[in-house]
């Protein structure tokens, strides 16, 4: 298995603020330096002599995540649980569909009422400034209860940080954490998705979770597992969580006539209410990520998207129907970095932006009812504001 980076997927080099894998400008030095040893962590390419496995989804960071960028189908992970459970008899929440020589990769167990979650890894960039926007700032657009009657009631999934995440780092600490990460939102800490995507992707132990991930589906593991735990340190995870902490989003495209039509659409048939164009940070000791504008259009909420998108599967607070609104940022580039081919919506089911709008439902059934309302000029200028963002 091959990493494949941004140049190995695009026609030629990308200028800066056309690719996902540039820090933000402006850094001191020892930040630098941090980013470059982080940016070394995510390439790496794991093998059985480093600790790969024994269960695991691939073999490093940038394997899923393409040129820092969203994954496809062939890197999409399952969840899965039963009734809610997450499984830890059964190996769960997550398959690991792959496993060192010697071991039985998992499969899914055969209960009836088995809910299974297709999902693509997302982008990394822009979550250093997702992590600094304020709890207080997201809250502000939550409406559970739909208290303004537009159908939109978005809501926060309150979560628990995992217990090597301290009080020190956002969204850390005991007691309930706001939720920002993952597609269900039901990760609150990025040091936390870090640590979990190591360990339940690649199966690489570190000092924040030194045991390997349980395999009672094969009984226990097989004498091809020789490797030390843990097999990461944590300051190798720290300069990881940092390296992502500092990816800065891609610059916005050409603003036409056409595209502010389309933003004008984007306003106007109701998808600002969920993806939100701006929110701000709050103070930070990392100057780009101090106090500055966030233009992600999301509301970092969950929402109940309807029948056709619902796995059925819960996590955290978030039910089987909720998906929390994924940033808009960056789609300009999606087929630049996919090799020409785009996936949208959490399992990639949806190959053009035409496609994912008309799969929106629930909370999103009248923006979905506005567009394809839309006569032709306003439904391709609102996709051309899509595609410049």
């Amino acid at each position: 298995m091959v990493i494949i980076g941004c140049d190995g997927l695009m026609t030629s080099p990308p200028t800066r603020g056309d690719d996902f894998e540039s820090a933000f400008d402006d850094l001191p030095h020892e930040l630098n330096a941090m980013f470059a040893a982080g940016d070394e962590n995510f390439e790496r390419v794991f093998i059985v002599s480093d600790g790969l496995g024994p269960i695991f989804n691939n073999t490093g960071c940038a394997s899923c995540h393409p040129g820092d960028g969203r994954g496809t189908p062939n890197e999409a992970l399952i969840r899965f649980s039963v009734n809610g459970d997450l499984l830890p008899a059964h190996g769960g929440p997550q398959l690991q569909d792959k496993a060192i020589p010697g071991v039985l990769p998992e499969s899914l167990p055969g209960e009836v009422a088995l809910q299974s979650s297709t999902r693509l890894p997302p982008p990394v960039f822009g979550v250093g400034l997702i992590e600094h926007i304020p709890a207080e700032a997201i809250l502000a657009n939550a409406d559970p209860d739909d208290s303004d009657g537009d159908g939109v009631s978005g809501r926060p999934n309150w979560v628990r940080a995992a217990p090597f995440v301290p009080s020190s780092e956002i969204g850390g600490g005991a007691g309930d954490q706001l939720g920002r990460f993952g597609r269900k939102a039901n990760v609150s800490s990025l040091l936390q998705q870090v640590v979990e995507a190591y360990h339940q992707d690649i199966g690489i132990t570190s000092d924040f979770l030194p045991s390997e991930n349980p395999h009672p589906q094969a009984g226990g593991f097989a004498v091809g597992d020789i490797v030390a735990d843990p097999e990461l340190t944590a300051a190798e995870v720290l300069q990881t969580t940092v390296y992502v902490r500092l990816l800065a989003p891609p610059k916005r495209g050409s603003v036409t006539a056409r595209v502010e039509t389309g933003k004008e659409v984007f306003y106007g048939i109701g998808c600002a209410k969920c993806h939100v164009p701006t929110m701000h940070t709050g103070p930070s000791n990392i100057g780009p990520l101090d106090r500055v504008a966030v233009h992600l259009y999301s509301d970092l909420l969950i929402h109940d998207m309807g029948d056709g998108l619902a796995d059925h599967r819960p996590d955290g607070q978030a039910s089987g129907y909720e998906w929390k609104t994924p940033p808009l940022w960056g789609t300009r580039l999606v087929r630049e970095f996919l090799n020409g081919k785009a996936f949208y919506l959490h399992d990639g089911r949806a190959t053009t932006l035409d496609e994912a709008i008309r799969w929106h439902g629930g909370e999103a059934e009248s923006a979905k009812l506005g567009y394809e309302a839309l006569d032709e000029a306003r439904r391709e200028a609102l996709l051309a504001f899509l595609r410049s963002l």
